[in-house]
């Protein structure tokens, strides 16, 4: 399955989808159009039962996404989903950003929205919004502390700073660096040890994080009860196989 618009891409690659800002003359920066079809994209992806990780990234080799494009300015702000697309919501299944080159402003908070990072060493992270009095309203003052912890989010909020590869590592902003050029492969590769997995148990436990996080730990531990609860079948086919003899010494993972 692929579409092709002049603004980005969808399409499936083995268990993941694949959605490419494709502008990379405006450094991947998000107008109108492309919000839309981000979100559509979104949508596409959670009607594929085939399709289990999203994975969010550039063309053009010189930016993941530079945020909002300033020279349009049409993003409605008042979007239910959210400016740059649906970034006031959150999939129900995992999405990794695969990031190369200059990931700013409200490409931070596209690259955020995704469970897991994985960035070039030429790449750079920064808010750079704040140099030009633009506030974050996709998504990034509640996702940046929830990554990288309240006193660093602060810091890079407050400073719009510039964030290499290994410094974005470093601090938890990213999971891993890869080679260059190796972003979005490292990134199929994760998506389909991911898509490997039985997928009930770890899309629960997934949901108990995050909707979990913030919450009073009796809530949360609550949450997580009721949610493991649901999926108390799986658990029991899988330790059956595990009885069985599947998985010793770490085979399999």
């Amino acid at each position: 399955m692929a579409a092709v618009s002049r603004e980005l891409r969808y399409e499936r690659i083995g268990a993941a989808a694949v959605l490419t800002i494709d502008r990379p003359g405006r450094r991947n920066a998000v107008d109108g159009a492309t919000a839309e079809l981000f979100r559509r994209g979104l949508q596409d992806f959670e009607s594929d039962g085939e399709a289990r990780v999203l994975v969010l990234t550039g063309a053009g080799g010189e930016a993941f996404c530079a945020g909002a494009d300033l020279k349009a300015l049409d993003l409605d702000v008042d979007h239910p989903e959210g400016p740059m697309g649906p970034t006031r919501l959150t999939p129900s299944k995992p999405a990794i950003a695969a990031v190369d080159g200059w990931c700013l402003a409200g490409g931070v908070e596209l690259a955020l929205w995704c469970d897991l990072r994985i960035a070039t060493p030429g790449s750079t992270f920064g808010l750079f919004e704040r140099r030009w009095g633009v506030p974050l309203v996709d998504g990034g003052t509640q996702r940046l502390p929830r990554v990288v912890g309240m006193g660093r989010a602060l810091e890079l909020i407050l400073t719009g700073r510039p964030v290499d590869a290994e410094e974005a590592h470093r601090i938890g902003l990213v999971n891993e660096v890869a080679a260059p050029g190796e972003h979005l492969g490292r990134a199929l590769e994760l998506a389909e040890r991911i898509a490997a997995f039985p997928q009930e148990t770890m899309l629960a436990d997934r949901r108990a994080a995050i909707e979990g996080f913030g919450l009073p730990l009796a809530d949360g531990l609550a949450l997580e009860h009721r949610l493991g609860r649901e999926v108390l079948e799986v658990a029991a086919r899988g330790a059956a196989r595990f009885a069985a003899g599947e998985g010793r010494h770490g085979e399999g993972v």
